[in-house]
């Protein structure tokens, strides 16, 4: 199923015709507050009086005009000067901001970005896409944080590099947004297995959580898997935590009552709140991350 789902996400024909069809509107209402920023801002509102966080994205990738880059930087600085009540932070693809057209453009856009990110005392996540981008996404956050505290960077659990990267940016004092990864990667350079990629990612909280206790790297756990999030916390618990050092990240319309729950027990949560109408690719890939969502969509479907 992870496959197929996946393979859909690329298929052309089905990305030009698939937003059309009204059903398929409809599904995605799970995963969207709506496709404005307004609808977004308010969800973060309700989420704030409840003691959770927000993280906004913009959905859209690959941009193959400057000028529509430029239109995404301003979107996001006038997002971050918005949301300075609620304490929101956002998370932006570098595709989205022209590494695909120009590699100096897209790290010129992302200093901005932390410049704004630093006035509005919020934080910029750069996202990871496909292991094309990893090595070029790694180098615009190491020079990026060399001068702005206010970025961090995503790495994905199912990637065999991941720990060398891991162990690559300590030194940077850095902040890492662990997700376990949507893309179609092959069994050369990635686990396929859930199993592994489970066992992965708790490794690499292991490895990560003392640092996290000693203040020198913010490690943000970016899973709906409420069973690995207990595990990893049996670590921290181990390594005398706080709780409120132990960072919950899960999308928006997903496990809420866990959020809730994890929010209430004094963990840092944050929902990651997505919007736009380039909804195709994310939606079928949030799927393939975890194929039972199939069945509450199809539920949402039903009169």
């Amino acid at each position: 199923m992870r496959r197929l789902l996946l393979w859909c996400a690329q298929n052309r024909w089905l990305a030009s015709h698939v937003p059309r069809w009204r059903f398929a509107r409809r599904a995605v209402r799970r995963f969207l507050p709506g496709e404005g920023f307004d609808a977004a801002l308010k969800a973060a509102t309700d989420f704030k009086a409840h003691g959770v966080g927000a993280l906004f994205t913009l959905l859209g990738e690959n941009i193959t005009d400057l000028s529509e880059a430029n239109k995404v930087l301003q979107h996001y600085e006038e997002v971050l000067a918005a949301s300075t009540g609620i304490g929101a932070e956002i998370s932006v693809k570098p595709t989205q901001l022209g590494l695909d057209i120009d590699a100096a453009a897209a790290y010129a856009n992302l200093q901005r970005l932390a410049l704004a990110a630093a006035k509005a005392d919020s934080f910029v996540w750069i996202d990871m896409e496909g292991s094309g981008y990893t090595d070029r996404t790694l180098d615009l956050y190491r020079r990026l944080r060399q001068q702005h505290p206010h970025v961090g960077v995503a790495l994905q659990a199912y990637l065999y590099r991941t720990v060398s990267d891991i162990a690559g940016l300590l030194p940077l004092k850095p902040a890492i947004r662990l997700v376990k990864g949507a893309y179609a990667e092959p069994p050369e350079i990635a686990f396929s297995a859930k199993r592994e990629v489970d066992a992965n990612y708790l490794a690499l909280c292991a490895f990560m959580l003392p640092e996290v206790k000693r203040s020198k790297l913010r490690l943000v756990l970016a899973t709906h898997d409420v069973d690995l999030i207990a595990r990893a916390w049996r670590f921290g618990q181990a390594l005398e935590m706080e709780r409120s050092q132990m960072e919950v990240a899960m999308l928006y319309g997903i496990r809420t009552g866990e959020q809730l729950r994890l929010a209430r027990e004094g963990f840092a949560v944050r929902d990651l709140i997505a919007y736009g109408d380039a909804w195709y690719q994310w939606y079928l890939r949030r799927l393939a991350e975890r194929p039972a969502n199939i069945l509450f969509v199809a539920r949402q479907l039903l009169p």
